[in-house]
């Protein structure tokens, strides 16, 4: 049964799905949940749970959801440029790193939602699945991988390689040859920052740098971040759920996305 004034947003990413209910002009609640293979069995029975009007889906799975379920679609730069300039209304650049890739999107103040977009879509190397596989191969559950990041031991780490098969071969030696493994795990938070700077460079933003994505929970990862561009980053209450939220702003719209 429809619920007058409510609208959801789905994003379906690689790892996770993070649902988001509007009501009001304001997040009402949010909830997020392993993706899966059974991605649209998930969702349609939270949906089928909840009343709205309209929902909205982004992410790799948008597709799968709206030929299945009634639903608009909108694209991921889309939504996390609208999502990010609802929480930040400051917000000049946005850098969200998910699960498989990692987006850096400038806002600028034209009329559409952004005025530009890099992304790194192609290779692991700078995103949660990286950071998954080098903290397996630490011993670290992924949500201590940034508490236990602490200062070099022995001098400066710095990875040779990008790649997330060779820089796993590269910190097993580390391992070997004696280095504390906070030390490795400061090394690979610069190696993303590192490699998510080039896309970030193109652009003179003004205004806020936002970090959203899973990866922004972790706070050694936002200031090795910070340090490699020389500027502050804002970590929304919740970065999981800022495409989300751009979705569900597109469900509320009275226009087609």
């Amino acid at each position: 049964m429809a619920e007058a004034g409510v609208f959801l947003g789905l994003d379906l990413g690689s790892r996770t799905t993070k649902l988001v209910e509007m009501a009001g002009g304001a997040v009402r609640r949010s909830e997020i949940f392993d993706t899966g293979p059974d991605a649209l069995d998930r969702v349609r029975a939270r949906l089928a749970a909840r009343g709205y009007v309209r929902a909205a889906a982004t992410g790799y799975g948008r597709f799968l959801v709206n030929a299945h379920l009634d639903c608009r679609v909108v694209t991921e730069i889309t939504a996390c440029a609208l999502g990010s300039r609802f929480l930040r209304p400051a917000a000049g650049l946005v850098i969200d790193v998910g699960g498989q890739d990692s987006k850096v999107i400038l806002l600028g103040g034209g009329p559409g939602p952004f005025a530009d977009f890099e992304m790194n879509d192609r290779c692991a190397a700078g995103t949660g699945r990286f950071l998954e596989v080098m903290a397996a191969r630490l011993g670290l559950p992924l949500g201590e991988f940034g508490r236990e990041a602490g200062p070099d031991d022995g001098g400066p780490l710095a990875l040779s390689s990008m790649c997330t098969v060779f820089a796993e071969s590269e910190v097993v030696s580390l391992l070997a040859a004696g280095r504390d493994r906070r030390s490795i795990a400061r090394a690979l938070l610069r190696s993303i920052a590192d490699r998510i700077y080039p896309l970030a460079a193109r652009f003179a933003a003004a205004g806020e740098i936002v970090l959203a994505g899973g990866v922004a929970l972790n706070p050694a990862f936002a200031a090795a971040l910070a340090d490699k561009l020389g500027r502050a980053v804002v970590i929304p209450d919740d970065p999981q759920i800022v495409t989300a939220v751009g979705a569900a702003l597109v469900a509320a719209r009275d226009v087609p996305a």
